[in-house]
This record gives structure tokens, sequence and C-alpha cells, in this order.
């Protein structure tokens, strides 16, 4: 080592950063103020929860009893799972709806979405343009889904309807993000051969932008389905949207059957897993 090394060596380790201890060894402190607020934060936010429990109304309840009857409804929704009202032809039948919903407003969103991103992508695009629909889509992509649902649902009534523009609307800005990334991630070196040798727009994006972009737009895009597709379980309650959310709402909120309320859960958790197998396999096979 050099003499320059050592000298920085030496000034490094006797900073205030660095603690020397009588047995040798160096433990490096920080005393970053960020790391100090964010101790600070914590230990507030134990102590107000500490009091909040302390303090709270109770109003009698037998806290063990509580527990052991939340201990019971959970072993009866996990552990005796049986249909009483519906039928597991019905349940499939309504889950088809869900799954209808998931795969058309993903189909939706993603086509607008796609056209939007070839103005916002800051590659191919003014970056006036670009910045402008990339404000406006931040914005639509800033209010929940359900909350866009209940504005159409106003509109257009409770119903598969509201529901299927609510989560187009929302996938629509998402996926504009994602594929406008997908898109700036090109080497630009292609695109300006492409706009050398005179190609069009569309031959720009034809030639160039899908082949390098594809396997990046269909992996958001299922992500995004899958995403919608337990939108649609929600909505179904929410909204009036029907599926299999609808069955749920009423198992656990108007028959109180925890049974029931177990089997549709099992068949949900089912058919999201086999969703996430089947999506894994054909973004392998695009790639």
């Amino acid at each position: 080592m050099d003499t320059g090394s050592e000298a920085a060596v030496s000034e490094m380790l006797r900073s205030p950063m660095f603690e020397h201890r009588r047995n040798g060894k160096i433990r490096i402190k920080s005393h970053d103020k960020s790391n100090t607020a964010i101790k600070l934060l914590v230990v507030c936010l134990a102590v107000i929860t500490v009091y909040a429990f302390a303090t709270f109304d109770y109003k009698d309840i037998d806290i063990a009893e509580a527990v052991s009857i939340t201990l019971h409804n959970i072993k009866v929704v996990f552990l005796e799972p049986k249909l009483n009202y519906d039928t597991f032809s019905g349940i499939m039948y309504q889950l088809l709806i869900t799954f209808c919903l998931g795969v058309i407003s993903t189909l939706f969103g993603a086509v607008l979405a796609f056209f939007c991103a070839l103005l916002c992508a800051k590659n191919i695009s003014s970056s006036f343009m670009a910045n402008t629909i990339k404000s406006i889509v931040a914005v639509v992509r800033a209010v929940p889904t359900v909350l866009w649902v209940m504005i159409f649902a106003a509109a257009a009534g409770l119903g598969s309807v509201a529901a299927v523009i609510g989560l187009t609307f929302h996938s629509f800005a998402y996926l504009t993000k994602m594929y406008a990334e997908a898109i700036e991630e090109i080497d630009d070196g292609t695109i300006e051969a492409l706009k050398a040798s005179g190609a069009s727009f569309w031959q720009i994006v034809c030639q160039a932008i899908i082949p390098a972009s594809i396997s990046s737009m269909v992996a958001w895009t299922f992500m995004r389905f899958e995403i919608n597709f337990t939108n649609a379980v929600a909505m179904g309650a929410a909204a009036g949207a029907g599926g299999i959310g609808f069955n749920l709402y009423m198992a656990g909120s108007f028959y109180f059957d925890l049974n029931e309320l177990g089997m549709i859960t099992y068949v949900i958790v089912i058919a999201v897993i086999l969703l996430e197998c089947v999506s894994t396999k054909f973004k392998a096979k695009v790639k």
C-alpha cells in the first residue's frame, strides 16, 4: 500500500464514524440524522401504541373469550369448508364471471396503454408530449381502483359495466407507465438507425419497439391481470358487479356462514395460484 493510501485509511479510522475498542476491534457507528429521526419515530409510535391499548374502552369485553371465539372462527373457516347455500357449479360459474371481468378490463387497458405509451416514451416522442401524458396518467394512477369504480357506478349504475370501466381506467394508467418505461429502455442507436434509413414512425414501432419490448410488456400485462382479478373479487361486493366476490360478501356478511366462507376462500386462492403458474409459463415462452 502506498503512502497516500495509508494516509487516507488513517484519516478514515480517526473519523467519528469509527469507534476503537481496547481489544483491537473497530465498530462502525453511523450518526446520520435520518437514522436518528427514524429511531425517534419508531419509539414514539411504540409509546403511542402502548398508550392506546392501555386507555382503550373495551366495554367490558372478555378478551379471553373474544380470542377463543376468534380462534374457533378461524378453525371453522380453514378446517371445515363446505357449501351450504351455493352449489359448486354455481361457485365455478361466478368464478368465471370474475375471471372475465379481469380479462376484459386488462385487454381494454392494455390496448389503450400501448398507443398512449408510444406518445409518452421520451425516446420516440417530444418531451412536452411525454411529460404531459405522464402527468395525466400519474393523476389517474394515484386514485385507487375502487374509487374509480364508485365514480363510474354513479354514472352507469352498480353492476359489471361500472366495474369494467373503473378497472380499465386504472389499468390503462398503470400499464401506460410500464409500457413507456419498457420502450425507453430500447437502445437509441437502433431507433436512430431506422430514422436515418427513412423508416416511418409505424415501421420503427413494428421493427424495433415491439420486438425489443414485447417480453416486458407481456410480463407487466399478466401482472396487471392478476391485480385486476383480485380487484374484481372485491368489486363483486363493492360495486355489485357479481362474480365470486358477491358470493363471498353474502357468505361473510349476510348469511354469516363460516363454512361457505372458507370454501369460497379456498376456491379463490387456488384460482390465483393457477393463474400465477400459467402466467409464469407463458412469460417464459415469450422470452
